[in-house]
């Protein structure tokens, strides 16, 4: 698993809010251009799925599935049919509450998915955690920086 983390001066309910509001997710990434719900949902409800438009050389989509959704506290999804998670935890602090995002990739990926992430973002597999890691760190500060101005 790799994860960043990032103090912010806001509630965790509300830093919470945020970042499960998927439709605002291009607020933040660098890499997620855009999101919105599908088959019929309407928030993080676990369960529920989403669109994930994201583009670093060249665009793609993903669909994602909510596995955990407790307000205040942690946010995840699986991406695909689970080859990769991704989750958000927040706890109080003293300014506010520090935020920790992360990823696991559960199931190595193939040939072929190894050349289309080349493709799309002109990182060989290797090079993908600290490209996947910098967006982390982009990700944190943009949410930041939104929460706090």
């Amino acid at each position: 698993m790799t994860e960043e983390s990032i103090e912010i001066a806001a509630p965790p309910e509300e830093a919470w809010a945020a970042v499960s509001d998927i439709t605002r997710m291009g607020e933040w990434s660098p890499e997620t251009k855009s999101a919105a719900w599908v088959d019929g949902a309407t928030g993080p409800e676990v369960g529920a799925r989403f669109k994930g438009n994201n583009k670093v050389k060249l665009p793609w989509s993903t669909t994602c599935e909510v596995t955990s959704s407790i307000p205040g506290r942690d946010f995840s999804f699986k991406v695909g049919k689970g080859e990769t998670t991704w989750s958000y935890r927040f706890e109080p602090s003293a300014s506010g509450c520090r935020v920790t995002e992360s990823f696991d990739i559960v199931k190595q990926p193939g040939t072929m998915m190894r050349w289309l992430t080349k493709l799309g973002t002109g990182q060989g597999w290797n090079e993908r955690e600290a490209g996947l890691r910098a967006g982390m760190r982009a990700t944190l500060a943009n949410l930041k920086a939104a929460l706090e101005g």
